[in-house]
């Protein structure tokens, strides 16, 4: 069971918003999850140019520079695209269909 809670003053230090059972958070509080945060967010940034390294070819055991990262990665996709559109012109000089979702 829950019990009934306490209003705090909304001007104290440290205190309860009303209807809030929560504290206020000091400002070490707040600069400490800024901190997390903002190492959580830079974490998840290098482990997608990792796993970027890990799928375009030539990538492999390179220091990362993420500008090269980045620049080969529109270059691998860019050949891909055109070699999917080489694909469907193929399929349809030999008089087959395909479908227009494959065609993007």
């Amino acid at each position: 069971m829950s019990s009934p809670s306490k209003p705090a003053s909304p001007g104290r230090e440290g205190g309860a918003i009303a209807g809030d059972d929560k504290p206020r958070l000091t400002e070490e509080e707040k600069k400490q999850n800024h901190i997390a945060s903002e190492q959580k967010r830079r974490q998840a940034i290098r482990e997608g140019f990792d796993r970027l390294t890990e799928l375009v070819p030539g990538l492999e055991g390179q220091g990362r520079s993420e500008g090269v990262v980045l620049k080969r990665t529109v270059e691998f996709m860019r050949e891909k695209l055109q070699e999917r559109r080489d694909l469907v012109a193929s399929v349809e000089n030999e008089g087959g269909q395909v479908d227009d979702s494959m065609r993007r």
